[in-house]
């Protein structure tokens, strides 16, 4: 299929008619859109032409397909669905549900001062959107007004995940131009010094947002992106109450808690946030009248789904024994397997694996290496598609169940180690995952036992990114220090990760200064 050109506008892959440009980034551009095939209105996003050309094609191809594949990971009413995705030459588009309302930056303008009841509703629809996120696991990283539509019904719907890739190594780094991802004016402390991220990020960046929304302000401003975020790191935010007295002081308290330094500080998750909005939002009775009201899903409800909760699940029925049951073909759903890889299609491969090891274990016994051998590609295959919930348990079995076989510095047993701390950073837990890299680093150290010096640098790295993430930033500066020294004497000052330690060491000597 090639873009073509229709009196009314282009037309993307034969069906979506371009009508109006309505936003624009360094990622690409957003249009309204004609979907011929199904006579509905959409919104396409186009990756830039003049963004996918000499080095970094490869890379903002593999971050828009990556977007996609997340974006349509998450089911949820408050997320902006994703319709369509693909290429087109050197074009790639998504094409995502078009909402119908206003950003809640022109919503703000249009009702200053913001109704304190308007702002409960709104934190809470965007609670219920961020806990849904968080369990896939997804950081937004670009909470802001911008990115949150208020449609005709009052419900909140929040756009853009595409700097809110899985949590994952090349993301929790500043970008190549030393600048971290995200709006410098919601960007959390962690976020901005180039830690570890995690859902803790994006309840600061809700903190801000709920600032604003009271105050008519940001908590932090300046006249540079590096001032902002100074002043993130280093001033305590004005008390709204200061500006707004009739707002209620447990609100005040909440947007404290979630303008907190330290994550740890901060509310454990969403859900908790959602917890302490609730008795903030109003009872159910008649909406105000005004347009776009955000409390008016709160005062007439949807009707609820019927309790199933209620009705006991069926239950499988045990197969009888048969001589003549046909035997799940193990090979031949392997070779499948490796095909759906081969082809990109990783969910569906997950769904084969799973299926499968239950009745390789039967036929093989569970210890076999037949059976080891998928329970390894299950764990990475679900690694790759973002699970990294389901993948923990997995990898940790598999660690645990090589060293009682081989010993405690096992390297496949260390592998595995490795990989169940990456899954426990991904999933905002910077503490559990940081106790697991320091305890993993001695063995790649030693190298009498088979060490590995390109992990343990990478051990390092991440120890250190953790320790900012956790708020320990005389730590994390002692870590990073020592470990530029030694990427520099082992592999000379052009080694890629002697520029990103740098940046990051920069960062903490403005702050620390």
């Amino acid at each position: 299929m090639s873009v073509a050109t229709a009196g009314t506008g282009r037309i993307v892959a034969g069906r979506y008619e371009l009508s109006t440009l309505i936003g624009q980034g360094g990622m690409g551009q957003v249009w309204t859109a004609y979907d011929r095939r199904l006579d509905r209105r959409v919104a396409v996003k186009l990756l830039r032409p003049d963004k996918v050309a000499g080095q970094e094609a490869d890379e903002l191809r593999r971050r828009f397909v990556r977007e996609c594949r997340v974006t349509a990971q998450v089911d949820h009413p408050g997320l902006v669905t994703v319709h369509d995705a693909g290429s087109e030459g050197e074009e790639l588009f998504l094409v995502m549900q078009y909402v119908d309302g206003a950003d809640l930056a022109d919503h703000l303008a249009e009702h200053e001062p913001y109704p304190w009841q308007w702002v409960a509703a709104v934190a809470a629809q965007l609670c219920a959107v961020l806990s849904a996120v968080h369990a896939v696991p997804i950081v937004h990283r670009d909470l802001k007004p911008r990115n949150v539509m208020v449609k005709q019904d009052g419900t909140v719907t929040v756009l853009d995940l595409g700097v809110a890739h899985v949590m994952d190594t090349d993301t929790t780094r500043l970008t190549h131009t030393g600048s971290p991802i995200g709006s410098p004016a919601y960007m959390a402390p962690e976020q901005a010094m180039g830690g570890a991220v995690g859902p803790y990020t994006d309840l600061y960046a809700l903190g801000v947002l709920m600032h604003e929304l009271l105050s008519g302000n940001v908590p932090f401003t300046g006249t540079t992106a590096l001032g902002v975020l100074h002043r993130h790191l280093y001033e305590p935010p004005l008390p709204v109450r200061r500006v707004r007295p009739e707002v209620p002081e447990a609100m005040e308290a909440l947007v404290l808690r979630l303008l907190a330094k330290d994550p740890q500080h901060r509310p454990d998750s969403a859900q908790e946030t959602y917890e302490a909005l609730l008795p903030l939002l109003p009872a159910r009775g008649m909406p105000t009248g005004a347009p776009l009201d955000p409390t008016r899903p709160f005062l007439r409800p949807h009707a609820p789904w019927p309790d199933r909760a209620r009705t006991p699940a069926p239950q499988p029925q045990a197969t009888p024994a048969a001589e003549n049951v046909e035997k799940p073909d193990v090979a031949g759903a392997v070779d499948e397997v490796k095909r759906l890889l081969g082809e990109g299609r990783i969910t569906q491969a997950v769904d084969i694996l799973g299926s499968i090891l239950p009745a390789a274990a039967s036929e093989h016994g569970e210890h076999s290496p037949v059976v080891r051998t998928l329970r390894k590609q299950y764990a990475a295959t679900l690694m790759d598609d973002g699970q990294y919930r389901r993948a923990l348990p997995e990898l940790r079995r598999l660690a645990d169940e090589r060293a009682a076989e081989a010993g405690q510095a096992d390297t496949q047993s260390l592998r595995f180690r490795y990989e169940a701390a990456q899954c426990l950073e991904q999933l905002g837990e910077p503490a559990a995952a940081l106790a697991e890299y320091r305890a993993l680093l001695p063995y790649y150290e030693n190298r009498y036992v088979g060490g590995d010096p390109a992990t343990a640098l990478e051990l390092r790295r991440r120890i250190g990114h953790l320790l900012l993430a956790l708020g320990d930033r005389g730590a994390a500066h002692d870590i990073l220090a020592r470990l530029l020294a030694d990427v520099q004497a082992l592999h000379g000052p052009g080694h890629p990760l002697v520029a990103e330690v740098r940046r990051t060491l920069q960062w903490l000597g403005q702050v620390r200064g």
